[in-house]
């Protein structure tokens, strides 16, 4: 795993070793090249391979009219949550070509964007549908080496981010019974379990679609890679 947070990053390995796991944790900033392509390279010399990568990391600068958005706030979204996503795709894909095994990537998208939108959030909207189109762009291209580029189009999660500011957690649930279909926010074992099911289930060639974690939310029409149908 990896942030650019180290305390919090120990704090997770701690967590993952204290029930039995094994993890890695390295600090790096993924609107860097350099960072994506070293922490690949430090997972396979912990792992001897690279079998299952989650792009994860994002940032929302949200609440306020896109009319009056800074050009910083928009530049760091961008930055983080598409051009991150990017470069750890080409980092990653570059590994798994050169093994025998392939391997899968999931890249954490939103509901917000590419299926839906809510006041004060077009700007964040705007960098995960990006999220969705650069996945089904790159399929084509990474599957003919056994790598699947998937989007996921997580709703929102129990996490600080997903509350709106001056919001406490009691607010954000009776919101999300309102807002959600699934009328609660989604547990982040949730959202992991569901991230690691597609490299248990897809079988070669890969197939993938954009999943939802919202309930009642319709998934895109499934897409295969480097196969017909």
């Amino acid at each position: 795993m990896a942030g650019r947070t180290e305390a919090s990053l120990r704090e997770t390995v701690a967590l993952i070793e204290a029930a039995g796991g094994t993890a890695l944790a390295a600090t790096a900033d993924v609107s860097r090249s350099a960072d994506m392509t070293a922490l690949v390279a430090a997972a396979v010399d912990r792992f001897g391979s690279l079998d299952v990568a989650v792009n994860n990391a994002g940032i929302a600068r949200a609440g306020q009219p896109v009319t009056e958005l800074s050009e910083k706030d928009w530049r760091a979204m961008l930055d983080i949550n598409v051009t991150g996503v990017l470069l750890a795709l080409q980092a990653e894909v570059r590994q798994m070509r050169a093994q025998a095994t392939g391997g899968t990537i999931v890249n954490i998208g939103s509901n917000l964007g590419a299926h839906h939108s809510l006041p004060g959030t077009a700007a964040y909207g705007a960098t995960k549908a990006a999220v969705s189109a650069l996945s089904r762009a790159a399929a084509p291209s990474t599957s003919a080496t056994g790598s699947a580029s998937t989007p996921s189009a997580r709703g929102a999660a129990d996490t600080t981010m997903s509350l709106r500011p001056g919001e406490s957690e009691a607010d954000r649930a009776a919101r999300m019974k309102e807002e959600s279909p699934l009328g609660r926010v989604s547990t982040t074992e949730e959202v992991a379990r569901a991230s690691c099911t597609w490299r248990r289930t897809s079988p070669p060639p890969w197939s993938a679609r954009t999943w939802s974690s919202t309930a009642g939310r319709r998934p895109e029409r499934p897409y295969c890679l480097g196969c017909a149908g």
